[in-house]
């Protein structure tokens, strides 16, 4: 199950509002979402969660590109909405190079179809889908640095990590408003 929230930074504290991402197919979908939010160009965090597995926060400041932090990429890139967040300069390949898919794979000379004889730790519920995305967080962990989470706690959380980041902004009463 995914949640969705916008957080919005006004003059009066945090408003949050949950969004439908059923119509957002881009990073540029969903950063013009969350300016619609704002209208006076103020802060707007997008907090994204698929339960336990991983979490998103974008941020958008006015019309400067957005910043992003991803939990764990290789889980978001099996999730449609994972897959928005995860651009191609985000996991460090260069727009439209089809061989940065090939660069990443694990070319170890088995044929197509032929079970890898590897480590157990290898991840078999991949599917070899999620090869080329790396395990573990992405993006800027640094994002929220100056709304008083530091990149060192927002790469330690875990569990119900939006309610933790609502709870630093000051804004958790209303986050659960509209959860």
């Amino acid at each position: 199950m995914y949640f969705a929230a916008l957080l919005a930074r006004t003059e009066d504290g945090w408003e949050a509002s949950d969004t439908e991402l059923d119509d957002v197919e881009t990073l540029s979908d969903l950063a013009d979402l969350a300016r619609e939010a704002s209208p006076d160009e103020d802060t707007v965090l997008v907090l994204i969660e698929q339960e336990d597995a991983w979490f998103g926060v974008v941020r958008v400041d006015g019309e400067d590109d957005p910043r992003i932090y991803v939990s764990e990429a290789a889980a978001a890139a099996r999730s449609s909405y994972g897959e928005i967040l995860l651009t191609d300069e985000l996991l460090g390949r260069e727009p439209g190079d089809d061989d940065a898919d090939l660069d990443a794979l694990d070319l170890d000379g088995t044929e197509d179809g032929e079970p890898e004889h590897g480590d157990a730790d290898d991840d078999a519920e991949d599917g070899g889908s999620a090869e080329a995305v790396p395990h573990g967080p992405v993006g800027d962990p640094g994002l929220l640095e100056d709304l008083g989470i530091d990149a060192k706690e927002l790469l330690a959380l875990e569990g119900d990590a939006l309610s933790t980041i609502a709870d630093a902004l000051g804004a958790a009463d209303v986050l659960e408003a509209v959860r």
